[in-house]
């Protein structure tokens, strides 16, 4: 990966992040599967250790399907101060090889090392140097992927997950996406890839052969991008500290909601949260959204968007409010709440993010 204009980036993924960090710090924990979250009626699983995977345990399941497909699971409460003062302390050791480091995260990033401050050769040997220095300093492991550009590299490091490592080098994007599902392919979601099934596409052998106006037909302006990631192709730049759209917070109720007055303190209850986040970062933004999810997973979303940013907390109460109140006379009973603030003004004061946020 040495010839001139061929970029070296890696993606780094640490291993099952905060499942890792509850069983790095509680040694009773280590060997079991563990999910992080709440194990009541409406909790859902934040994140899995590698031994619940096995027993079927995902990221955004319902504990209760959690419980029923590894009954010996272990629920442990997120601790996301914890999390992100090591994902900075993560970044510190990025930041010693490359100023051009990209955030998707608290546990992933991409790195351009074309320019490494360390002098290295190759971005093989920079991301094996990372990552021991990730495992020394933290107790903790992470994959990396390592390629010619970002679609590629985010590929190769779920190629040898756990605590592994895999390279695509020049001239073998195409062989590699060619025999992998469309599925895998980061900006392809499930409904999409049902979509292209139907079609007869379903590896990126299958994709390749298909035209630009084939797919841009079938699926608009993402029809260019799908042929172009077909033949191993992305020319986008690693962004460090890519501006923050947005802040929300929701939470899931135990039982539903189903008075007015109790909505509308859940509505404040979140908007206070967000505010929180947006006056820390000194983050305003113009667009208010409350979400609402009912009992019977019907969902509703309520939005404003104001002539000049938000700056006061009794403003985005009040909007977030007002919002809600749209949506009665109440269907049936609430069990989520979520509100938003998003279209962050560019000349405002910037989203400070971590390696995350």
């Amino acid at each position: 990966m040495t010839s001139p204009g061929i970029r070296k980036i890696i993606h780094v993924d640490m291993d099952a992040f905060y499942a890792s960090v509850e069983q790095r710090d509680n040694p009773h924990l280590r060997g079991r599967p563990v999910a992080v979250g709440y194990g009541a009626k409406r909790g859902v699983v934040a994140a899995a250790s590698y031994e619940a995977r096995e027993y079927g345990v995902r990221s955004a399941m319902p504990s209760t399907t959690a419980l029923r497909k590894c009954p010996p699971l272990v629920f442990v409460a997120p601790r996301f101060d914890v999390y992100r003062a090591i994902s900075r302390q993560i970044r510190e050791i990025f930041a010693d090889y490359t100023d051009l480091i990209e955030p998707l995260s608290l546990d992933e990033a991409y790195l351009d090392v074309t320019e490494n401050r360390r002098g290295l050769p190759t971005a093989t040997a920079t991301a094996t140097e990372i990552r021991a220095r990730i495992k020394a300093e933290t107790g903790l492991n992470a994959s990396a992927g390592v390629s010619y550009n970002k679609f590629l590299a985010k590929l190769a490091s779920d190629h040898r997950k756990p605590n592994g490592q895999f390279v695509v080098p020049p001239g073998m994007g195409e062989a590699f996406v060619e025999n992998l599902p469309v599925g895998r392919f980061h900006g392809v979601g499930p409904v999409t890839a049902e979509k292209m099934n139907g079609l007869g596409i379903h590896t990126g052998a299958d994709l390749r052969r298909q035209t630009v106006t084939f797919l841009q037909t079938h699926f608009g302006k993402s029809g260019p991008w799908y042929h172009a990631i077909a033949h191993g192709e992305d020319h986008r730049p690693v962004v460090p500290d890519r501006p923050r759209k947005s802040s929300g917070s929701e939470t899931t109720f135990l039982e539903d909601l189903t008075e007015p007055a109790a909505v509308e303190q859940g509505v404040l209850s979140m908007a206070d949260e967000v505010w929180g986040w947006c006056e820390k970062a000194q983050a305003f933004g113009r667009t208010v959204t409350v979400k609402i999810k009912y009992g019977d997973f019907r969902q509703a979303t309520r939005s404003r968007t104001l002539a000049a940013p938000v700056v006061a907390q009794d403003t985005l109460r009040t909007v977030a409010v007002d919002l809600v109140r749209t949506v009665y006379p109440l269907p049936t009973g609430v069990r989520l709440l979520g509100v938003t603030v998003s279209s962050f003004e560019a000349s405002g004061p910037p989203a400070q993010l971590e390696f995350g946020f």
